[in-house]
Order: structure tokens, then C-alpha cells, then sequence
């Protein structure tokens, strides 16, 4: 997979073919002058990092902490957990 460095104008002129090269999996980076530049990513419902599924988990988190559902990390359990 090659990776294409466009202008700004260039992007610009020809938008349509960048976005549709992006769909395809190909890595666009529009340049912005000598020192910005940006990658065009396609993204979907999953690329978000609060979405729905995962603020319902956050709720649900919660919920079980104010019901007492939780372990306190002790120290004898850090070393179970993360020392061998």
C-alpha cells in the first residue's frame, strides 16, 4: 500500500478521488504548507471512543462501585496480579 502526499490545493481541486482512494485503504497525507500535514482516515461508529456500548458500560461501572461490587487492590494482591 503506497502512501500519497498531496497539497492542500491539490486536495482541494481533486477531493472526490482523495476520499475515494482513502475508502480503498490507500493513505492520503494532505500537506499544509512546511509544517502541518493530515492523514485522511475514513471513520465509523466504532473509530469513537465514548460510544454508545462503552457509555453504558461506564453506567454500569458505576452502578456496581455504589452497590459495593468491587475489589480493593491490596498489596498482597498487586503482586498476584502483576509481579511473578
Amino acid at each position: 500500500m503506497a502512501i500519497f502526499q498531496v497539497t492542500s490545493r491539490e486536495f482541494r481541486e481533486k477531493q472526490r478521488r482523495f476520499f475515494d482512494m482513502a475508502d480503498q485503504g490507500e493513505r492520503i497525507i494532505i500537506r499544509r504548507g512546511n509544517k502541518q500535514a493530515y492523514l485522511l482516515t475514513p471513520v465509523d461508529d466504532t473509530d469513537y471512543y465514548l460510544t454508545p456500548d462503552m457509555l453504558k458500560k461506564v453506567d454500569q461501572s458505576l452502578q456496581e462501585v455504589k452497590e459495593g461490587k468491587l475489589t480493593k487492590l491490596t498489596d498482597e494482591l498487586r503482586k498476584d496480579l502483576f509481579e511473578d
